[in-house]
């Protein structure tokens, strides 16, 4: 539950992919190292990288109350997907609870939205990194990260720099989802 890219600044509205592509292009924009991903939701396309839900297919942890099963691997991976963006949401439920400041419109300069946003950002990293319990999230918080070379780690790995969708990573999350399935359905049938 730590923020580790931030780009604020957008005004308005814009596509995600367009705010991704910025994001990637950057000095010291969004690194993604070869052969690791993000979960993305639907508004942005499946590609190398950047994990999204199998559109067309149910998604919502809702959809799966009252006994439901998913009858297929792309439901089986839905649902998990799912379940493993709502930790995505509640990280930003724990921000916006901490600082007030994120919850209501902001009347300040732009640039100053943008400095409040990191310092909001890098406060609840610091924050969740040394507290062992976090009073403002609903889980208890232990921080089993003990990898204190990530940094030196980073900068001897291949990173994406393209972003598009492609046959191979389509072919990608297709099997995941089958092996995914495949081994609940063991286990459940």
């Amino acid at each position: 539950m730590h923020f580790i890219y931030v780009l604020p600044g957008w005004e308005g509205s814009a596509a995600d992919g367009r705010i991704l592509h910025s994001a990637m292009i950057r000095e010291n924009g969004l690194q993604v190292p070869k052969g690791n991903y993000y979960l993305v939701d639907a508004g942005y396309t499946n590609e190398e990288g950047f994990l999204a839900p199998f559109r067309g297919q149910r998604y919502h942890l809702n959809t799966w109350l009252n006994g439901r099963k998913p009858e297929k691997p792309e439901e089986y991976f839905n649902m998990k997907h799912s379940a493993a963006r709502n930790v995505i949401e509640r990280c930003f439920g724990v921000l916006k609870k901490r600082w007030a400041i994120l919850r209501s419109p902001s009347f300040y300069p732009i640039r100053t939205q943008n400095k409040i946003i990191l310092a909001c950002c890098l406060l609840h990293n610091l924050i969740r990194r040394e507290m062992a319990y976090d009073p403002h999230d609903d889980e208890e918080f232990i921080d089993t990260n003990n990898d204190a070379d990530d940094e030196d780690l980073a900068s001897h790995v291949d990173n994406i720099t393209t972003i598009g969708t492609s046959n191979e990573w389509t072919n990608f999350r297709q099997n995941l989802a089958t092996s995914m399935f495949n081994a609940w359905t063991s286990r459940h049938h």
